[in-house]
C-alpha cells in the first residue's frame, strides 16, 4: 500500500489575489434585479414594435405545429386490432376512464357514486351501433361534461380504448346459447 501523497502547500500570495479579483468582479456582474425584471410584453398587451400595435402574432399561413401531421395521421388511420392493442386499452381505460364509467362500462364509476352526473352507459344501443371512431372523437373533443382528453391521451390510445370498449359491450352483450360448444362446457 503507498502512502497517502502530501496535500499542496498553500496558494501563493499572487494565486489568492487573482482567485479573490475573479469572484469580485463576479459577483459585481451578477445582477439580480435585471435577471427578474426582464423588458417583455404583456400577454394580449400593446407592442409599438408591430404596425397592427398588437403583442399577440397570428401564425403565418401555412403552419402546421410540430407534431401535428403524425397525430392527425394516426388519428385518421384506426390500427388492427390485436390482443398487444386490447391490453393496452384495457390498461389506458382502467387508468383514465374507469373514475366515472366504471370498470365495467355503465356509468357507475367512483365519482358518479359521490354526486358527479353520470354519463352514458356504453352498453346502451345507441353506444353499441356508434362506430369505433364516434368513441375516439368524444375522447378527442369531449362531450356533454366530459372535458376533451386531445392533450392528454395519444390519438393510439385512444383508438385503443375505443377497441377495449367495443370489447367491454360485446362481453356484456354475450349470450351463452350464442357462443358454441360452450353449453356444453358449464356444468
Amino acid at each position: 500500500m503507498r502512502p497517502a501523497e502530501p496535500l499542496p502547500g498553500p496558494l501563493p500570495r499572487a494565486g489568492l489575489l487573482v482567485l479573490a479579483a475573479g469572484l469580485v468582479l463576479g459577483l459585481a456582474a451578477c445582477d439580480d434585479l435585471s435577471m427578474r425584471q426582464q423588458k417583455r410584453y404583456a400577454v394580449y398587451g400593446r407592442a409599438a414594435l408591430f404596425p397592427d400595435g398588437a403583442e399577440a402574432r397570428t401564425p403565418p399561413d401555412g403552419a402546421v405545429a410540430i407534431g401535428a401531421l403524425d397525430r392527425e395521421a394516426a388519428f385518421r388511420d384506426p390500427p388492427a386490432v390485436d390482443a398487444a392493442l386490447l391490453q393496452r386499452g384495457r390498461q389506458r381505460y382502467e387508468v383514465i376512464c374507469t373514475p366515472c364509467h366504471g370498470y365495467t362500462g355503465h356509468g357507475d364509476g367512483m365519482i358518479v357514486r359521490r354526486g358527479f352526473p353520470a354519463p352514458p352507459s356504453f352498453h346502451e344501443e345507441r353506444l353499441r351501433a356508434a362506430p369505433a371512431r364516434y368513441v375516439v372523437t368524444v375522447i378527442t373533443e369531449g362531450y356533454g361534461v366530459m372535458y376533451p382528453y386531445a392533450a392528454r391521451v395519444e390519438p393510439r390510445d385512444r383508438w385503443a380504448i375505443a377497441a377495449y370498449i367495443r370489447a367491454l359491450q360485446l362481453a356484456q352483450g354475450a349470450r351463452v346459447a350464442g357462443i358454441p360448444g360452450l353449453v356444453e362446457k358449464l356444468p
